[in-house]
């Protein structure tokens, strides 16, 4: 069994991933801005979403970011006012619909991505393999360890489907 890590080893983590954050809410901010002036960063989080998972019900994908479905309605409602997504029957069950990108979107949202893929090449390019394997080796254990907190919450307090 690892030994437990030291309060100040612990602290530093924190303040470098509040850092971290804090330039990636920025970073998403911009970003989103860029696809459309009035576009919030989390209905941006919706396009990456969707362009990664391909369609997906409301239910699920205010699931997977961990928030009710009123808001994720909302920023799809507006995702679809300016033509980047679209709703059709779920073929898994046509009373559902599922959400899904349009060309338009599929386009914006490429194009956003490989500008935010160029940041983060400027931004490491000076690491070396190593360093970069090592981050992302790390990085992947925390995000699997907050996925078990994700699971743990959404199974005690599962959301009902309407």
């Amino acid at each position: 069994m690892a030994a437990e890590p030291d309060e100040a080893a612990i602290e530093a983590v924190e303040l470098q991933l509040s850092l971290l954050w804090r330039r990636a809410r920025s970073m998403s901010h911009h970003l989103s801005r860029s696809v459309h002036p009035e576009m919030e960063p989390s209905a941006y989080g919706l396009l990456t979403i969707l362009a990664n998972e391909g369609a997906m019900r409301l239910t699920d994908l205010a699931a997977s970011i961990g928030v009710g479905k009123p808001s994720v309605s909302r920023q799809i409602g507006f995702l679809e006012s300016i033509g980047l997504v679209r709703k059709e029957a779920d073929p898994s069950d046509g009373r559902a619909q599922a959400i899904l990108l349009t060309d338009k979107g599929a386009a914006q949202i490429h194009t956003v991505q490989a500008a935010r893929k160029e940041v983060f090449h400027t931004r490491l390019a000076a690491w070396s393999e190593t360093e970069l394997q090592q981050l992302a080796t790390l990085m992947a254990k925390l995000n699997a360890d907050y996925d078990k907190d994700f699971a743990r919450e959404a199974k005690d307090h599962p959301q009902v489907e309407s």
